[in-house]
């Protein structure tokens, strides 16, 4: 039988005296926790460890004896008695060697059983550091289920657990004045708790008032609506949520509670510093009135790229025939709105500089505030190319619909809107005369109004794009778990993904020594274990967003919110 004990390497040098720690159910494991020193007195061990107590049971597994004192070993041995285990540890240095010798006994069992067993006990000695162990957290395999809080069934997540759980243990230094001196690690104190207080105390109302004023802001009606379409609104309402949370102290906070409350505050400093970044360079040098007066220019070089567009569609573009009719109306329509636009950019070009001079103080509430501000902007100076867009896939739906229920028609077939299914119809001679008229005009009519749908299409995607792109940094900015990944690179053993052993010591005549090194966690896997949950959105599939460009419907410069997700 093979006995593994995991011992603390900073009790390696520890005087002599008692083993507490506890052994680990369904194996033939103990975990030394701590080594109290001699002189003490048995009832006050066994009181302090009853009030140690914190998460775990613990007890005296057994002696620790160094080799100058050889008289203590058989004292320590004596005391099995007094604190009664199936199992006790007599472990002791040995002159001139590094390893230990340790001897079990079988406190239960009568002396001749305890002899011929010791023969076929074998021990393990497997070395940890305290510290590491003590800050790190296991991460279980996906494969074990879906249970957030399952029960600790491995011996590598018992002995986790044992040492975490302790931090009782820890509390006292072995100079300062208690009942009992112990040798173990010494943790290094709380900081500015005092400091975390106040603020967590001050922030709560805080945030609680601003959510009330959003709150009544979003549900008084047209407001919701107007604030679901803009960025900025969305993700003030988001951040307030974000902080409302991170200062919220309802329940005792586990692990993954701590780390996305870190991993929130972390990402909420960052964001106001680079916003002040940008703030000091938008207000220095005068470049908010360069961005104003480069800004009427570029509107008008855009209109009058976009009234070239329009005469070369008006025309014959790349030598199709066009319907003359149509497209003449179709393009003095959209020359029309685009004269109304530089109408409108030309009457509020006197309060642009102002405007971005105050939008640009929306960037000391982070980065992520300036860029929504700035896809709100690019969504207001692009309204017109929306509008001709959304005109012009208007247009092409109908035709598209109208065509599909005619061919319909043809086949003796119709729409059953109350089944919603396809079903057979007889039609008479003149229902089919009427839709084949209407299906030849809207066929004819198809092209022109597809060449003028394709084109505007197109520049809508555009802009697509570059506010997709803008979406997605804010994401990244929200969601991206920067205080985990910076975890993971200056302390690699707070995360731990499994451990590994290598052979410390095997000398003759002493015990097997191995020493457990943990394995850190993957960066990828702290990504995805430790990434912010955002306002998850649905997202439609590249296939969805084809189909709905290929029939004409409208792809919205929005997002549309899925379930909250928590």
């Amino acid at each position: 039988m093979v006995i593994k004990v995991f011992f603390p390497q900073c009790c390696n040098r520890a005087d002599s005296g008692l083993l507490v720690g506890r052994w680990l159910a369904g194996y033939d494991s103990a975990v030394v926790l701590a080594v109290i020193h001699y002189p003490f007195i048995p009832s006050t061990v066994k009181q302090y460890i009853q009030q140690s107590r914190s998460g775990v049971q613990l007890s005296v597994l057994g002696s620790w004896s160094l080799p100058a004192e050889g008289d203590m070993e058989s004292f320590l041995r004596d005391l099995s008695s007094i604190f009664p285990q199936r199992r006790w540890l007599q472990i002791s240095r040995q002159t001139g060697k590094t390893g230990f010798s340790c001897s079990v006994l079988n406190t239960e069992r009568k002396e001749e059983e305890e002899r011929e067993d010791e023969s076929d006990q074998k021990v393990i000695f497997i070395h940890y550091e305290q510290r590491k162990v003590m800050l790190s957290q296991l991460h279980r395999d996906e494969s074990e289920g879906a249970d957030p809080n399952p029960e600790p069934t491995s011996e590598l997540t018992q002995m986790f657990e044992s040492v975490s759980r302790s931090q009782a243990l820890f509390f006292l230094d072995k100079y300062d004045e208690g009942p009992v001196k112990s040798t173990h690690w010494q943790s290094e104190g709380r900081e500015a708790s005092i400091v975390v207080e106040l603020c967590k105390q001050g922030a709560v109302p805080v945030c609680s008032v601003v959510s009330a004023v959003l709150h009544l802001m979003f549900h008084v009606f047209p407001l919701p609506f107007v604030w679901s379409k803009l960025s900025t609104c969305v993700q003030l309402s988001f951040r307030t949520e974000r902080l409302k949370k991170l200062f919220s102290t309802a329940t005792a906070p586990d692990h993954m509670t701590f780390m996305r409350k870190s991993n929130t505050f972390v990402s909420v400093l960052l964001d106001v510093a680079l916003g002040l970044l940008l703030m000091s360079w938008l207000y220095r040098d005068d470049h908010i009135s360069s961005i104003a007066n480069a800004l009427v220019p570029a509107a008008d070089h855009v209109a009058k790229e976009l009234k070239g567009l329009l005469q070369w569609l008006m025309g014959a573009p790349a030598g199709l025939k066009m319907n003359r009719a149509l497209d003449q109306v179709l393009g003095r329509f959209f020359l029309y709105h685009i004269h109304l636009w530089i109408s409108y950019i030309h009457l509020m070009s006197p309060f642009v500089e102002s405007l971005l001079w105050y939008g640009g103080l929306s960037a000391a509430l982070g980065l992520s505030m300036a860029v929504s501000l700035l896809s709100d902007m690019i969504a207001l100076l692009t309204f017109h190319i929306y509008c001709f867009y959304v005109y012009g896939a208007r247009l092409y739906c109908m035709k598209v619909y109208g065509l599909s229920s005619l061919w319909r028609l043809f086949r003796g077939k119709k729409w059953n809107v109350l089944r919603q299914r396809v079903d057979s119809c007889s039609y008479d001679l003149d229902q089919l005369f009427i839709g084949t008229l209407l299906f030849t005009i809207l066929l004819f009519l198809l092209p022109t109004t597809a060449l003028y749908y394709l084109v505007f299409t197109l520049l809508r995607l555009v802009v697509v794009v570059v506010q997709g792109v803008l979406h997605l940094t804010v994401d990244f900015i929200n969601s991206f778990p920067l205080f985990s990944v910076g975890l993971r690179v200056c302390r690699p053993y707070t995360l731990a993904d499994g451990v590994k052993f290598r052979v410390l010591c095997d000398e003759p005549g002493t015990c097997l020594h191995l020493l457990m090194e943990i394995n850190p966690l993957k960066l990828s896997s702290v990504v995805r274990t430790y990434r912010s949950p955002n306002d998850s959105r649905r997202k439609d599939s590249w296939a969805a967003l084809i189909n709905k460009l290929f029939i004409g419907e409208l792809v919205y410069p929005w997002k549309h919110k899925a379930e909250k997700t928590d």
